[in-house]
Parts: C-alpha cells; structure tokens; sequence
C-alpha cells in the first residue's frame, strides 16, 4: 500500500490564498478610484527586494539559505501523505510478521515507498537492537525537523527586515521630494510614490515570506507526525505486539475523527 506519493502536486491553498491577497489589496485599490500603476514603482520593488534579500544573507549562514530555496516548493506544492494510509500498511506488516516471524517481511521491505518507513523496517529484519534502532530513527527525525525550522527561519527573517526596508525606501523618496519643494504642485505625487515602497515591503512581509516560514513549518509537523507513527509501529512489531494493540496506539495519530473510523472489513479482520 503506497501511504506516500513520491509525486508533488499543486497545493491549491498557497496559490488560491496568495491570488487572494493580492486581489483583495488591488482590488480595494481599484474601488478608491486609484489605478494600479499608483503602486506600480520600479523602483520602489528593487528596493525592498534587494535591501531585504541583503539583509537576509547578513543575518543567515549560506547553508541555511540554500536550504531554504530547497523548501520553497514545499510552500506551493505539496507531497501526498495519507497517515491512515500509513497505519493500514504497518498493520499489514505486523499481522505477518505475527504469524510468520520478523524474518519474512524482508521481502517486503523493498517495496516499502515511505524511504523512512522502509529504512527502519530494513533495521528492524537485519536484527538491530530496538534501542539502537529508535534512537538512529529519532536523530533523522530531529534532523529533518532542525533542517525545516531553519529554512522557516530564512523567510521568517526576511519578513522582519522587509517592512522596515521599505520604510527606507519611503524616507528616501522623501528626500527627493524635499528637494523639489519648489514646485510645489509635484509635491503631493511625490509623496505619494514615496509611501510606495512601505505597501511593498509591508506586502511582502505578510503576503509571502511569513506565511511561507509557516507554511513550512506546517509540512514538517506533518511529516514528523507520520514518521513518529511508522517509528511506533516498527517498534511495536519488533517487541511482538498483537496487531490490535498496535493499531490501538497507532491510531492516536489519527488527525480527525473520521480516520479514527475503520471499516467494517477492517474491525472483522482486528
């Protein structure tokens, strides 16, 4: 039972919530009678973008940037995880492993698609000892979690420096402006374009680089959580559990209600 696509799709609510966004902002623009071209600064965006992208590269090691354009794609598409799934096919494994011995699932474990199930599954039929096991499993879990968090981190900094940069790039288009009081039917515009760049450094701030450090805080938890299930239930068939006391524990990590449900092909069978 394949509990894991190895293919990526679209994650609908990135981009319908993105589109959103800047629908709603545009939008409401549209409706005060402005025109789009009132946001529409050059000059404004090389600011904010550049000036926060430097100060992003100050604030965090070049590893850790790297990483984080890794788990962008995570933000826009997503990896199909099904945690029941997952618990059907531990199950599958423990039920033979009950009545034949942890010996025959070698087989098995090459077909494993979860690349984290199937290794301490391989673990678990060479013979490793259950601490040693956990333990090797648990420190890939924590690594994966560390790597996450500081790609999060990466955008999540990015998000505090973008608005004041563009509170720069404001008082710099004052500056111009002061120096054009002269004329003083420019100086309204000019202010106007100045405050430019605040809407698109506040706009990037909270229209993409926070939510996408949430963003992939979210895959993470939810890649922790069905891993931390496979751990459990590789366990529970080393120590010889029975399947339904395996099952019993397993389904904690059930997010909803209606996965806690089994059919009633699967209660015959438990």
């Amino acid at each position: 039972m394949a509990s894991q696509s190895s293919k990526s799709r679209p994650d609908l609510a990135s981009f319908v919530g993105l589109a959103l966004a800047v629908f709603g902002i545009v939008g409401g623009l549209v409706l005060e009678k402005g025109s789009i071209m009132d946001i529409a600064q050059t000059t404004a965006a090389i600011i904010v973008c550049c000036g926060t992208a430097g100060a992003v590269l100050v604030t965090s090691p070049m590893s850790s940037i790297r990483s984080s354009f890794s788990y962008l794609k995570t933000v826009f598409f997503e990896r199909p995880m099904d945690v029941s799934a997952q618990l059907e096919e531990i199950m599958a494994y423990a039920t033979k492993a009950r009545k034949q011995g942890l010996v025959s699932l070698e087989v098995e474990t090459a077909k494993i698609s979860d690349p984290f199930l199937r290794k301490a599954m391989d673990l678990a039929v060479d013979g490793a000892d259950i601490d040693e096991l956990k333990e090797m499993m648990e420190v890939e879990i924590e690594q994966r979690e560390m790597h996450a968090e500081e790609a999060a981190k990466v955008f999540e900094s990015g998000g505090g420096y973008s608005p004041t940069i563009g509170i720069i790039g404001a008082v710099l288009g004052l500056i111009q402006v002061m120096k054009n009081l002269a004329n003083i039917s420019e100086v309204g515009h000019g202010i106007a374009v100045a405050f430019v760049a605040t809407v698109y450094g506040v706009a990037l701030a909270n229209l993409f680089l926070l939510p996408a450090a949430g963003k992939i805080r979210a895959r993470a938890a939810a890649e922790s959580k069905i891993r931390e299930l496979s751990l459990e239930g590789v366990i529970g068939i080393i120590e010889g559990w029975n399947p339904k006391l395996i099952r019993a524990k397993l389904e904690g990590y059930l997010a909803s209600d209606g996965k806690k449900k089994r059919s009633s092909q699967e209660r015959a069978a438990a």
